[in-house]
């Protein structure tokens, strides 16, 4: 998510709207990315092919390069900025020699993908070039998706002390309408980063990389027949999306916030879910 201020701004590359917050009765808005599965890959993987016992061992299962296979996790067809309900969920590029360890790889980098496919389309609409990418939530314990993304976005992705991004802003929130705190000021400074993650990959692996998840997307086109965009899970994304204005960069006065919101790490639950 991309905080755009108090302006709406109609997206044109496949991006939802959403209001970031309220206070003193003034609203601000944020585009956002919006996909089905990311950190719920995850669980596939642990869930239905039983490939690993918890999500803590994607990490530790995981080769060091995926060589060449590539998982889009299309299981309900792409969400933004695709927008495609008749994709579905593919294993690209695999041969005899490729084993779990690079499905467990796949499965994450695909989560780094996706995010990266959101901040091309809230540069392309805002205008904005990414800085800095700060993440939160259950996604964050796992070492090897940090500096992937960072990587692939070519851009510092930053962990705070509490990863509990959510939570924390409707305290924040809560403190200010009782008084705790009186301006968000006050609250800012309360913000501390743990950990910080720099691009390393070469920009001829980071291409490389780039255009083998792009050729992956393609094959998972055209596979459903075009009635299951009416499904509940595709339609109420959708809807959304066509429903509320997107929004871009509104102004050189405006804040910008980049998070993990998205198909970052939308639902991820990595290194904490377990059943």
């Amino acid at each position: 998510m991309m905080n755009t201020g108090t302006k709406l701004v109609p997206s044109t590359h496949g991006l939802l709207t959403t209001i970031a917050y309220k206070i003193n009765g003034e609203v601000f808005y944020a585009l956002e990315g919006s996909v089905s599965h990311s950190g719920s890959t995850i669980q596939w993987l642990r869930d239905q092919l039983c490939i690993i016992k918890d999500a803590p061992e994607s990490e530790s299962l995981a080769s060091e390069h995926n060589d060449g296979l590539y998982l889009v996790p299309a299981f309900a067809g792409l969400f933004a900025p695709h927008w495609r309900p008749d994709a579905r969920g593919c294993v690209v590029g695999i041969t005899a020699a490729h084993h779990r360890g690079h499905f467990a790889r796949a499965a994450l980098e695909a989560s780094a993908y996706q995010a990266r496919e959101l901040f091309a389309a809230i540069e392309s609409d805002s205008g904005v070039i990414l800085k800095a990418l700060k993440v939160d939530g259950g996604g964050t314990h796992n070492k090897l998706l940090m500096q992937f993304q960072a990587d692939m976005i070519d851009a510092p992705v930053i962990i705070p002390e509490v990863q509990e991004t959510t939570a924390m802003g409707a305290a924040f929130a809560a403190g200010l309408a009782v008084g705790v705190w009186k301006n968000q000021e006050e609250i800012r400074v309360l913000w501390k980063e743990s950990k910080k993650f720099l691009p390393s990959m070469s920009e001829e692996n980071r291409q490389k990389n780039w255009a083998g998840w792009k050729k992956a997307i393609s094959r998972s086109l055209n596979w459903a027949d075009n009635s299951l965009e009416d499904s509940d899970e595709f339609f109420d994304a959708r809807s959304h999306h066509g429903d509320t204005e997107s929004h871009g960069h509104g102004g050189s006065g405006l804040s910008l916030l980049i998070v993990a919101a998205m198909a970052g790490f939308v639902g991820f639950q990595l290194g904490r879910q377990k059943r």
